[in-house]
């Protein structure tokens, strides 16, 4: 009998799984079955109604226009995992072209250059060539120090920051907080002050090529379209086409494994499900111990809610369905980690999102205006703004389905039970409008033209379809206060069938939160299983041992 793999949950990181296998296992489509809760995920973004039907959600009372819960910065020098099994996936729109080839011509006909980083009700745009201007990281000696420190720290003694938040590491130097560099990099990455020292660590390393042009984002990689339909889809038609099997509306609910003599073998002999439509079916299927099984043990975009233009978003307090299976395989084996300590504290991880879908081109033209710059090149920040309110301006159209005379863009709010400044509410318990309302706000205070945008709100809220806001508990979850062993290997020891493939899976020296990280995982797991030995492994580069970069690095600390 033939062996087989089973994914539970069709992210990014399993999608490259059975990529891996057929490409580099030389297995059959057939000998893969993948399960998924829901058809998006992390790297969404899809008209509102197709979100209505998915696990979680609800119907809305306006489901018109688009949604992406979030946008995920691609790197052209340190996500070689994703270019290299992109290089395997065929475009759906360049016949000819693999995904990788499309995503990297696209970006370099348009590259990224922020001119409008960082705003505030002052000082307006930071790019005036002053003291403020986001060009400066604004470090003092103290900053530079203990960043210095952080940075040197070896990966050996990682354990020295167990459990340390950035506001710990940093706290004999509050002044840290203040500057542009944090600004910029707790926007550009979604870290917040109680967020991992340890992790900061590990990014500072990964991304030190990024730390000389973190001011205009020249380093991101964009995609022609929002990175579901660029990267998702053709992954999943691929893999269709190779006789893959997609199960869609399954919650896996248990693992079962093999008792043996002293406990500590992984073997999963089966799991539970249950169909998460109709009438909630619940059935079994049994692994064979030489099958494989991936697990997907955690999702940045679990137990999400979502409103329209006129209905808040509800909170979902479920915990984590992945984590929940993670979680219950832990109370078999005492060395899967701790998913608690990623699960079990919004307040470290929760953040919403909204994206705002116009019939004409009216508000994006006037966020041009403001902004100096054109749409495909921003990331902006209020700085002052209470909930830090954020909003990124893709290149258009950013979906496929979006009409000539459409335009839609998404911002974030990383703390969302703060009030706003312009909407007497915290951001759980505004609508749609009131974002919008709350975001003209901001974009009034920077303007400086004669004709303002506060003065034409009733015109702009008649040209919105929906604004569609998206509250995720545990968004940046993957940056909480962690120890060393919290996070489980990705083929965990004594593992035999077994492997965690997910932002919540432990890597050595790479980073979370990006495409490369879930498919690293995946090339980790499936060369394990097969016997690949790991000099096989797509190579990745140490920029923070290249002189010239660490040079530069040096320069813009110093600047």
């Amino acid at each position: 009998m033939a062996q087989h793999a089973y994914m539970i949950g069709t992210g990014i990181g399993n999608l490259s799984a059975g990529l891996y296998l057929i490409r580099d296992g030389g297995w059959h489509g057939d000998q893969i079955t993948m399960y998924g809760l829901e058809t998006h995920g992390a790297n969404d973004g899809a008209p509102t109604s197709d979100f209505e039907t998915e696990y979680g959600n609800s119907k809305l009372t306006n489901h018109h226009g688009f949604l992406a819960k979030g946008g995920r910065m691609l790197n052209e020098e340190t996500y070689e995992n994703l270019w290299d099994i992109g290089r395997f996936v065929p475009s759906l729109d360049q016949p000819g072209k693999s995904i990788t080839e499309e995503i990297l011509d696209f970006d370099h006909a348009h590259p990224t250059h922020d001119v409008a980083r960082l705003m505030d009700k002052v000082n307006g745009i930071h790019n005036k060539g002053d003291e403020n201007d986001y060009r400066h990281m604004q470090f003092d000696n103290r900053d530079r120090y203990l960043l210095t420190k952080l940075v040197m720290l070896p990966e050996s003694k990682e354990q020295q920051l167990n459990d340390v938040g950035i506001d710990e590491y940093f706290a004999s130097s509050p002044h840290f907080f203040t500057t542009n560099f944090w600004h910029m990099w707790q926007t550009t990455f979604a870290f917040k002050r109680q967020s991992s020292a340890m992790e900061l660590r590990r990014y500072m390393n990964r991304m030190i090529l990024e730390f000389s042009r973190i001011n205009t984002l020249a380093g991101v990689t964009r995609t022609a379209y929002n990175q579901y339909e660029s990267i998702i889809l053709p992954m999943r038609q691929f893999l269709q086409d190779q006789g893959v099997t997609f199960i869609n509306n399954r919650k896996v609910t248990q693992l079962t494994f093999k008792d043996t003599p002293l406990r500590d073998d992984i073997i999963v002999t089966g799991f539970d499900y249950e169909e998460i439509d109709g009438d909630h079916q619940a059935g079994h299927v049994d692994v064979n111990e030489t099958d494989f099984v991936f697990d997907t043990n955690g999702s940045v975009t679990d137990s999400s809610s979502i409103g329209d233009m006129d209905t808040p978003v509800k909170e979902n307090p479920e915990y984590a369905p992945s984590a929940q299976l993670w979680k219950q395989a832990t109370d078999h084996f005492y060395n899967l980690g701790h998913p608690d300590k990623f699960f079990n504290d919004r307040g470290q991880s929760e953040w919403l999102s909204y994206t705002v879908t116009n019939d004409n081109h009216y508000l994006l033209n006037q966020i041009t205006r403001i902004t100096q710059q054109q749409p495909g090149n921003a990331l902006n920040t209020w700085i002052d703004s209470n909930g830090l309110m954020s909003i990124v301006v893709h290149h258009q159209p950013h979906f496929h389905a979006q009409k000539e005379n459409e335009t839609t863009f998404w911002g974030y709010v990383m703390y969302p039970r703060r009030k706003g400044d312009y909407v007497d509410k915290t951001f759980m318990e505004m609508t749609g409008r009131e974002i919008l309302i709350e975001l003209i706000g901001h974009l009034n205070e920077v303007d400086e033209g004669q004709d303002k945008i506060g003065d034409h709100l009733e015109e702009i809220m008649s040209i919105t379809e929906n604004v569609v806001p998206v509250f995720m508990p545990y968004a940046s979850a993957l940056f909480n206060r962690r120890a060393v062993g919290d996070r489980p290997k990705v083929v965990p020891d004594h593992s035999h069938n077994l492997a965690f493939i997910s932002q919540f899976a432990e890597l050595p020296f790479d980073m979370v939160f990006t495409e490369q990280y879930s498919i690293r995982c995946a090339q980790v797991a499936v060369y394990k299983f097969l016997g690949i030995p790991d000099s096989q492994l797509t190579r990745m580069h140490h920029y923070e041992k290249d002189p010239k970069v660490m040079a530069k690095a040096l320069h813009t600390m110093l600047r």
